[in-house]
């Protein structure tokens, strides 16, 4: 299917792919791409993540004690929560933490007082690579030969109170531990042969449909997330004898790792609980009941306290297997029953991938005062009046028929409410960038989905999807004072919300054969908040993608509902985070997109012809270079 997105559509296909093969960086326009000698922006190897760790290394030695150190590496020098970092430590190094500096997810312990007391013991403590701290016990060998640090180590004496101390907690964690794994192991029994079969298929999907994730059980790693890959995703596909889920379907029970017992029955609480998404709440943490149990648990909290009227989901009534699923299959239900009337949003810390559910309290005046100033812009450029978003939605509603027909540059309405609206988010909110992705077609979309031909659409490739990105009046100061850089960052940006559109469009649709070998992730429903983004992604670390809001919305086409067919999104550079009051006025602003979005489609679905021909390399360079 051709797209009528570029003005020499028509050209013979020899001059098509001619221009296939140029570059499409705004600075580059019409040159071959790939030509370059080197970068142009050349970053540095051990720019993002690397650097955090290294830093937060240095910060830890010149602790002026062993606690503020501790706090230092679990925090990773204030970007994370401590209790994260906590919850990802094996039983002997949590144990450890405990006796020797009273830090625990459980329940903090004593701080032992050590003045004048002799080294029965001396222990290491490090940081590894992945950012997770890591302990030397007297049953482990040295750290530098064991764990891939990220320097070398602090050496941490032991009193010989701290040995009995430690002996005692360890026996008493170690007990807890292989209960838990025997209750796992009965229940995965009574499941019997074809249902653990289900299960690892259940859990084998949910991997490849889920954003990068790293989980721990004991001191085995699991992830799906780059090189070391145990679980199918970007790496592995499902069935690739890496795979632990794979490899498990063929094997009894009996030979199953402990590790490998508890990764899939604390997936499978996780998921019941609340979908994939659920999975990356444990990003970078043990996986066993007793933390599963502490997550439930915080999340039940929660709920209950949004529940108005709703009677209290009961809490667990032991950490046994049963007990927590029951309550997985509560919290799934009472999620469903909030969805319509709370606002759900996730906090994500990007140097360890976490996410954490909230519940947002009410909009306050912080975020009326900032949807009253993008009214009020808006109403200045496009033709819609009302003393709020409900206000304009409600006369947009009322009258949709300019989004069809040509307004201010573009040659829809639909495209300068897209622009106008992105524009205006980035002055309000003081972003140094907004962007807003969508679909160039409705047109085209409208056809295949009457002629049910979702095999069509799953082989639409990134061109058919558009992301607007505005950068405020002085970012360029954030790229060297280079404007032609500045265009070349935001056409990066918006190439990569491109793909996201791609990603989660068919996510949608029918599971048939070609939807379900297609790759993409289950579309976003609710928003998030992230904190220094700045860390794994290349793209994130060029673009210095640090505090980011991100408002998901679900757009109506021909009555079928697509979830993250567009949204909102926010980022600063520098400066200060975002925070609940900006994501509650972002969500309502791209609600109002995603509402012209639908009225658009709708539009269409009478005759009319909507194509978005802006937001292409050329309009970002014409627009942010001139």
């Amino acid at each position: 299917m051709t797209l009528p997105t570029e003005p020499d559509a028509t050209l013979s296909r020899r001059a098509a792919l001619a221009k296939a093969r140029q570059s499409r960086r705004p600075s580059r326009l019409g040159r071959p791409a790939g030509a370059a000698g080197e970068p142009d922006y050349p970053m540095a190897q051990d720019a993002g993540f690397p650097t955090l760790l290294r830093q937060t290394w240095q910060q830890a030695l010149a602790a002026p004690d062993l606690a503020t150190a501790v706090d230092t590496l679990l925090t990773l020098a204030g970007h994370v929560p401590a209790d994260i970092q906590l919850r990802a430590l094996p039983v002997e190094d949590e144990t450890a933490l405990k006796v020797l500096v009273g830090r625990s997810w459980r329940a903090d312990g004593r701080s032992p007082d050590r003045a004048g007391a002799a080294t029965a013991f001396l222990g290491e403590i490090g940081l590894d690579r992945s950012g997770r701290l890591v302990v030397r016990v007297p049953s482990k060998p040295p750290l530098s030969g064991a764990a891939d640090l990220v320097d070398g180590v602090l050496r941490v004496p032991w009193t010989a109170e701290d040995l009995a101390d430690f002996q005692v907690e360890l026996a008493l964690a170690a007990d807890r531990l292989q209960e838990s794994v025997a209750d796992c192991r009965q229940w995965l029994l009574t499941a019997g042969a074809d249902g653990r079969r289900t299960l690892l298929r259940d859990l084998t999907e949910a991997a490849i449909r889920t954003a990068p994730f790293i989980l721990y059980a004991g001191d085995r790693q699991y992830t799906n997330f780059r090189d070391r890959n145990t679980l199918a995703g970007k790496t592995l596909r499902p069935g690739h004898p890496d795979c632990v889920l794979s490899t498990l379907g063929s094997v009894p029970l009996e030979l199953w790792s402990d590790s490998d017992v508890l990764l899939v029955v604390c997936l499978t609480l996780l998921v019941r609980s609340a979908g994939y998404a659920r999975i990356e709440e444990a990003n970078g943490t043990q996986l066993t009941p007793d933390h599963v149990a502490l997550l439930l648990e915080r999340t039940r909290t929660a709920y209950n306290a949004a529940s108005g009227t709703l009677p209290p989901v009961p809490a667990a009534a032991a950490h046994t297997v049963a007990a927590l699923d029951e309550l997985a299959g509560a919290l799934a239900v009472r999620r469903r029953e909030l969805m319509g009337s709370v606002q759900l949003y996730r906090e994500i810390y990007g140097p360890l991938m976490h996410k954490i559910e909230r519940t947002a309290g009410p909009v306050k005046d912080d975020a009326a005062r900032l949807e009253a100033a993008l009214c009020a812009r808006l109403r200045e450029r496009l033709p819609v009046t009302g003393a709020d978003l409900a206000g304009l939605t409600a006369q947009l509603t009322a009258s949709p028929g300019w989004l069809a027909e040509p307004h201010g540059e573009f040659g829809t309405g639909l495209e300068s409410l897209v622009y106008e609206t992105v524009r205006a988010a980035t002055a309000v909110f003081d972003a140094d960038f907004a962007m807003s992705r969508g679909m160039r077609s409705l047109p085209a979309l409208i056809e295949a989905l009457r002629a049910e031909e979702y095999a069509t659409i799953a082989g639409w490739e990134i061109p058919h999807f558009f992301c607007c990105v505005v950068p405020s009046q002085d970012s360029r100061r954030l790229f060297g004072g280079s404007a032609a850089r500045l265009a070349d960052t935001s056409w990066a940006i918006s190439s990569r919300m491109q793909y996201n559109s791609w990603h989660f469009l068919v996510g949608n649709l029918p599971k048939i054969p070609e939807i379900a070998a297609r790759d993409h992730f289950v579309p976003p429903v609710i928003p998030d908040i992230a904190y220094y983004s700045d860390q794994h992604h290349n793209g994130h670390v060029a673009a210095r993608v640090r505090f980011t809001v991100r408002s998901p919305q679900a757009v109506q086409v021909l009555g079928r509902t697509f979830n993250g067919f567009m949204d909102l999104r926010l980022l600063r550079c520098e400066g200060l985070p975002f925070d609940e009051q900006d994501l509650l006025a972002a969500h309502r602003v791209s609600a109002f997109v995603a509402k012209a979005t639908s009225l658009a489609a709708t539009l269409v679905a009478g005759g009319a012809r909507i194509e978005v021909t802006a937001f292409d390399s050329a309009w970002h360079r014409d627009k942010i270079a001139g």
